[in-house]
């Protein structure tokens, strides 16, 4: 690397690290650095003179630099830039109109005039054919949108990229061309291949929707009827577990303590776990018998008068109201109900609030039960290191 070269990236390092908006997301450090290596991709695969070597690597390295005074005419910004850096270092004015020239080519809507300008070009696109490409591209989208100068969605965005790269864009070196091209048209087949999947879903989606608009309200009333009923039953099943689990514990406790620690009370040298056994039994018989009440059953009349049926006071759902019945007698108050919408729907919503008093109830009792029992347990360890501690130091 020769010393201007090196004076140069290190001018251009400050400069961008200082000076840069932090809305120049795309047009950042890293962006040039990327194209100065692909510059110097292309360098070692063409046939320049030492010359043509330095002019293009510092062309790469100050082309975006006019980004730190704005977005607009920044080639001609940059051309400022890198014109007042080579004149402070004796470079000769043919060098720096060829420097300049080369910055200049990068716009897009310049045609490269010669093969240094064909480098920059392609060098300055490279990303079109690297593993950062999306990356990159979405960088560049959001500094549009940081900067306020666009704000494209990414089916948009998806849209400008699959244009720019088959109607817009084109490598002109022949490197480029051979080992660029074919990984940027395999860029442009996913694209469009990821667009037309973003449609398809895109217009599922609108399908659905249409669907969901048109659908029979009445679909949707037994829906949430539905899920409902199917949410209360999971939840008392939940609950009868939980109760049970608190039985099968405290049975199991109760079968320890019968069979290996009262039978030991009667030994006068254990009297003084009388006290902390009794405090364990009374808080397990107790947590046993809540466990019992929460899962207990109540019991209904299981009859309903005609009155009832024409009243629509009864619920005809639930087999607590009609198991005493006769078979005729449901069946009438049945086919009573079903000519009567709103009867069929005052039912349901009897039986989910029923259900719902059900499970209040459940729970609450099953909440102190287990506070019962938590209780119980640390009640019984202090009583028990209390009776331990006060029969070693007696």
């Amino acid at each position: 690397m020769s010393q201007l070269i090196d004076k140069a990236l290190i001018t251009v390092t400050n400069l961008l690290e200082k000076e840069l908006s932090p809305n120049c997301l795309y047009h950042s450090l890293t962006h040039t650095m990327r194209v100065y290596k692909s510059t110097k991709e292309i360098i070692e695969n063409s046939s320049l003179s030492e010359e043509e070597n330095e002019v293009l690597q510092i062309a790469a390295l100050f082309h975006d630099t006019g980004y730190i005074i704005g977005d607009k005419n920044h080639e001609e910004e940059s051309v400022k830039i890198v014109t007042k850096f080579l004149i402070e270092n004796n470079v000769d004015a043919s060098i720096i109109k060829r420097i300049t020239e080369t910055i200049l080519a990068t716009k897009l809507e310049a045609k490269p005039k010669n093969e240094l300008e064909k480098i920059i070009r392609d060098a300055d696109s490279s990303h079109f054919a690297k593993e950062y490409f999306h990356e990159v591209s979405e960088l560049l989208r959001q500094e549009f949108k940081a900067n306020g100068l666009c704000n494209f969605t990414k089916n948009e965005w998806i849209t400008e990229n699959i244009a720019l790269l088959k109607y817009k864009h084109t490598f002109y070196t022949d490197y480029a061309i051979k080992n660029w091209k074919p990984i940027k048209d395999n860029y442009i087949l996913t694209m469009t291949e990821e667009k037309a999947s973003r449609k398809k879903l895109k217009e599922e989606e609108k399908k659905l929707k249409r669907e969901f608009a048109n659908e029979n309200p009445e679909k949707a009333i037994q829906s949430v009827f539905r899920i409902t009923l199917r949410n209360h039953i999971k939840l008392s099943d939940i609950a009868d577990t939980k109760a049970n689990i608190l039985l099968s514990i405290n049975a199991i406790i109760i079968s320890i303590a019968l069979s290996t620690l009262i039978p030991k009370l009667d030994n006068p040298s254990n009297q003084h776990l009388i006290i902390p056994t009794i405090i364990f039994l009374v808080f397990t018989v107790i947590t046993i018998a809540l466990s019992v009440i929460a899962t207990r059953p109540n019991i209904t009349s299981g009859k309903f008068t005609k009155e009832d049926v024409k009243n629509k006071k009864v619920n005809l759902l639930f087999f607590g109201n009609f198991y005493k019945m006769e078979l005729g007698e449901y069946e009438w108050a049945i086919n009573e109900m079903i000519k009567d919408r709103d009867y069929i729907y005052s039912s349901m919503t009897k039986d989910l609030y029923f259900l719902g008093k059900v499970l209040n109830r459940k729970y609450s009792i099953l909440r102190t039960t287990y506070t019962i029992f938590l209780i119980g347990i640390i009640s019984t360890i202090i009583a028990f290191t209390l009776a331990v501690y006060l029969t070693n130091n007696s």
